[in-house]
Formats: structure tokens, sequence, C-alpha cells
């Protein structure tokens, strides 16, 4: 499609994410949540919805849906109602899903983004509610029949509706990248979208970029990571807008994801907005959350990574880069936080997270809470850089592989074993230095016919007859007044 085509329309999107609550139980019974398990090995008649079994709420996931609802700054709703969403899938045992229809536990509320430009812009968001999962249909086992597993079936769910803000593929996958942060932070949801803990639906429509009115949306379905979703909103984007150009009609549908072929292929059609009959859920009672509740929650939430990146920022000095990167991961971040509780140096700390322990973590393949040296350690190991003791070269060559292997030493003791306190003795560095400048006239003539560049080299010379121990900062002085003074 060439770019002026493309050009003259705009895309509207909105996302349906769902989140599996990390609950021991279910949503509504005391069956087991837990993934991987053998197949149908966590049901009970509440799950098979056997006549005369009822339902019972599981108060961990009002917590859960409360505690998100407070992260993206939504309203609470206080008096809410369960309803059941009636339709017919051989994994869904009941015939319905118990869901919140007309009053979902939160309402309005946004999650901040990164447009395509790097700007923040904020996603308004519609609801947050709570459900059921349905089982799971599995059709690559069998060649002739459908199996179904219905572990999954009755796991609590928290749905996640964001207005039709976004406007581009690249902000879809930055928003669901948010999402994914932000349910891990609150350690609701692992956030593993390959074995559909987080799952995501995308409505997709186009129109002229000076058209007043939304274009007929489109639902995507089946994609199973971020990368998939922003591919196949793209692919989408492209479909509609050829469809339109060449006089068809976008018909309202849900289609899902290739992801071998990167195309979206028609499941079924939809012909009104909302085909679920809904109604009253009979079998359990209203719910009521007060404000103490709501204050209780909101006194033990876990720092937040967009206030965390604030922070940084703004109060550290950090770049956008470091901030980013540190506050990816909420594991990093808890790291990061320990270090600079003794440190203050907070650019070397981030620098040092960023370089030689992310490289230790990337190299074997393991997340920060298995990374043997203790943070306290990393900021005493800052310290004496910072006080002259070692360079920071030596510290990453010599020191923090040391530390590697006896994580509980003291990097001072390293260091001093291993003969690595730096030399701050002027006179004997000076008298290096006047060697080496010796040793090297006619490099030391051409630095003063303006060859200043040539200071790395007597820099290097010095380091390499004091075996690292000269201090790189007054060494530096101490060569450049030298070489001036000739």
């Amino acid at each position: 499609m060439s770019p002026e085509i493309r050009n003259k329309y705009q895309a509207i999107i909105g996302l349906e994410v769902h989140a599996q609550m990390l609950t021991k139980s279910k949503a509504y019974s005391s069956d087991i949540n837990q993934f991987g398990d053998k197949p149908n090995n966590n049901v009970s008649i509440v799950t098979m919805a056997h006549p005369g079994s009822l339902p019972k709420m599981n108060n961990k996931t009002i917590e859960f849906a409360i505690k998100l609802g407070l992260a993206c700054n939504a309203k609470i709703t206080q008096q809410q109602n369960f309803s059941r969403k009636n339709y017919f899938y051989p994994d869904l045992p009941k015939g319905y899903q118990i869901t919140q229809d007309l009053t979902p536990i939160c309402t309005d509320g946004e999650i901040y983004i990164k447009d395509d430009n790097g700007n923040e812009k904020p996603i308004k968001l519609t609801r947050i509610h709570m459900e059921e999962d349905a089982g799971k249909s599995i059709h690559d086992i069998d060649i002739y029949d459908t199996l179904v597993d219905l572990n999954r079936a009755g796991v609590p769910l928290i749905e996640i509706v964001s207005e039709p803000d976004l406007r581009t593929s690249k902000e879809a996958y930055n928003y669901l990248t948010e999402i994914r942060k932000l349910v891990r932070y609150l350690d609701i949801c692992d956030g593993n979208m390959e074995e559909g803990s987080l799952r995501c639906d995308a409505n997709v429509s186009v129109m002229l970029i000076d058209s007043k009115e939304f274009g007929r949306k489109v639902e995507v379905k089946n994609m199973n990571s971020i990368r998939n979703v922003q591919k196949a909103i793209e692919y989408e984007i492209n479909r509609q807008i050829e469809k339109i150009e060449n006089g068809e009609i976008i018909r309202q549908e849900t289609r899902s994801y290739d992801a071998l072929k990167n195309i979206t292929i028609s499941m079924r059609s939809k012909e009104d907005a909302n085909d679920y009959r809904y109604f009253p859920e009979p079998d359990l009672q209203p719910l009521f959350i007060n404000e103490s509740q709501i204050n209780k929650i909101k006194a033990d939430m876990p720092m937040l990574p967009r206030d965390l990146f604030i922070k940084y920022t703004k109060e550290y000095q950090l770049s956008e880069y470091d901030a980013y990167n540190l506050t990816d991961s909420k594991d990093i971040a808890l790291y990061y936080e320990e270090i600079i509780k003794h440190t203050k140096n907070y650019k070397s700390a981030a620098n040092l997270m960023m370089g030689d322990v992310k490289s230790y973590l990337n190299q074997y393949g393991i997340e920060i809470i298995n990374f043997p040296i203790y943070p306290k350690t990393l900021a005493d190991l800052i310290t004496l850089i910072d006080n002259g003791k070692i360079s920071s070269t030596i510290a990453s060559q010599k020191i923090f592989p040391t530390l590697l292997e006896n994580p509980n030493k003291d990097p001072l003791k390293i260091a001093e074993e291993m003969n690595l306190i730096q030399d701050s003795d002027e006179n004997e560095i000076l008298s290096m230095i006047t060697d080496i400048i010796r040793n090297n006239n006619i490099e030391a003539e051409r630095y003063k016919n303006g060859e200043k560049q040539l200071i790395g080299f007597f820099m290097g010379q010095l380091m390499k007859i004091s075996k690292g121990k000269a201090n790189p900062k007054s060494a530096n002085k101490l060569i450049r007044e030298t070489l001036d003074k000739l």
C-alpha cells in the first residue's frame, strides 16, 4: 500500500484485555487455580455447574480488582451486582459466564503510554470488571476430535476495557506492555501471554482523516504475544483501507489472527454490537465496598512503574532510557531501590545495573531474584569508586567477577588482597609520567604541535605501568599539566 493512500486514513483502536488473577482458588469455588496441572484435575461440582451447587465469591479477586483500579485512578463502584452472560461453547460447562454487566467494579481511569513520537499519552478506560474464565478446547492432540480441559473453567479474570483512544499498532503495543507491567507490579497476574494468563482482543476500525464518524469496527482475537497484537492490528488496518479503497463495505465481524501467515481470518459475523443475553445472577448476593476497605488496600499498594519513572527522571536526574529499563521489571526496580538505600550515586548504580548486572543475567538466562550479589555489596563497590580507592574499570573487570564467585566478601577486602587500591601519591605518579614522556618523545612532540588526542596514549601507558592503580582523574590532570609545560 502506498504511503499516500495509507496517510488518508486514521485507525481507531480499543483493546479488551483479560488478566487471569493469581489467586490460590477459582473465582466462585475452592477449586485450585494452577496452570499446567493434568487436564480436568482442578474441577468440582461447582465448576461443572451440577444442579444444586452454588457459587461463593472469592474475596481475593475483589481486592485484586480494586488494586488495579486504584493504580489506574479509576472510580471504585461501591454497590455491585453480578450477571450471567449466556453463550455456548463445549468448554463452558454452565452454558453461561458469571460476570459484571451493569455495575463493573471500576469505571473510568487511565493508563499512560508513549505515542509513536515518544510523548506521554493517557488512554482512557471504560471499565474494569471481574468475571470467570472458560475452559480450554484443544485441537492439536487428536486429529479427529477436539479435546476439552476444564481446569481453566472458573479461573478468576479481570477484564480491562479501553476507550477507542489508540491510533496506531505501536500505541497498542505500548498500551499492552504497560498493562502487563502494571499487573506484574501489583502481583495480581503473571502477565504470561504464551500461557494465556494475559489475553487481548482488539477492536479496529478506520476512517478518513477528516471524518467525524468512526468506521465499522472489527474484533480480532487469538493473539498470543504483544508483538502479534501489533502485527495483527497493522494487518487489519491495511486490510480495511484496501477494502474501502476498492469500494467494498467493512462487515462487523470477529476475526482470528494467523501468526504464521500474518493474516486475519473471518470467524463469525457480529451483526449486533452485543449478541449476549445478560440477566442477573441469582446465586450471588450484591457486593458492597466501603471507603475503609478501599483505604486499607490503598495503604498496602506497592510502588508503581510510572511513579518510579517520574522519580528517577525528575529527582534522580536519570535519563528516560535508564529509568525505563530500571522500571521495566518490578524485581529490577526493587533491587535498584535496595542499592540506592546505601549510596546516593544514582547514576553509577543505574550504570552498574544496566551494564555488568544485566550482562550477567542475560548470559546465564536468570532473573534478578537469583543474582548472587547483595544490593548493599554493589553499593559498597560504588563507594570505593567514588572515594577514589579503585577505578570503574578495575571494579568492572576485577572486583565484580570476584564478587560473583564470592558474593559474601567485602569489595574493599577483595581490592586489598588483589593489590588493586589506586595509588594516590602524586609524586610517584608524576615520576611515572616523566619517564613515559621521556621514552615517548616523538608522541610528546606531536601533542605539543596540537594532537591533543594523544592524551589517551599517555594515559594508556600510565595505566599499563601502574597496573591500573593510578587514579584516572588525577593522572589525566597531571599528564596534561606535564605535557603543557614542555
